[in-house]
């Protein structure tokens, strides 16, 4: 869901007048498991990536978030003052405004939109957290991939993708050497070109 679709005139205003805007290059990690939370990120420009991590050092995509997106468990840890449960990584370049807590708790009195923002989120997150559930129990590996590829592909506006078969794994919590042979068969049946760190979807 788009916060800047639904904001009126006075309250686009106030978030632009009190903007703590930041900027991110990627890879940067802008919240980590454990860690306690004092802003929550909305993404202006760029893209971030939500990820759950397991202490044995696993981890899984959970989702993506785009301009006009926040993370509704860190909206959520926040806001009843409890510690991240996923870790927060910026995926492409990003801009983000670090919004407060204590701003993020008036602008629920102050403006509905802001509440139906956040129902949104949790609508739409809930959805990707059962897709990914979905996809952990039934897909095949090689569908995940691709879903993967086309996901990223959606993000960067490409065909071609600056990834490589470690990140692959990382995100989809599997082995390098799973995915690297997963991608084999599947440029085999004609559905992407292999390069080196680099694939292109066909």
């Amino acid at each position: 869901m788009n916060i800047y679709k639904i904001l009126d005139p006075e309250f686009k205003k106030e978030i632009e007048g009190s903007r703590d805007l930041k900027l991110f290059s990627a890879g940067t990690v802008i919240l980590d498991i454990n860690s306690y939370i004092n802003y929550i990120p909305l993404v202006v420009s760029g893209s971030i990536k939500v990820i759950r991590t397991e202490e044995d050092g696993r981890e899984i995509l959970l989702y993506y978030l785009t301009p006009g997106e926040s993370c509704i468990s860190s909206i959520l840890s926040g806001l009843t003052q409890d510690t991240s449960k996923v870790k927060v990584v910026v995926e492409e370049d990003a801009e983000i405004l670090m919004i407060s807590l204590q701003q993020a708790k008036d602008w629920l009195k102050k403006y509905p939109e802001w509440t139906d923002f956040i129902f949104g989120l949790y609508q739409r997150r809930f959805e990707d957290l059962l897709e990914v559930v979905n996809a952990v129990a039934f897909q095949k590996v090689d569908t995940r991939i691709l879903h993967l590829l086309n996901q990223k592909s959606q993000l960067y506006k490409s065909k071609e993708l600056n990834v490589t078969h470690q990140q692959l794994a990382d995100e989809l919590g599997i082995t390098r050497e799973a995915v690297s042979r997963v991608l084999k068969q599947i440029e085999t049946d004609g559905k992407i070109q292999l390069f080196r760190n680099k694939i292109t979807l066909l």
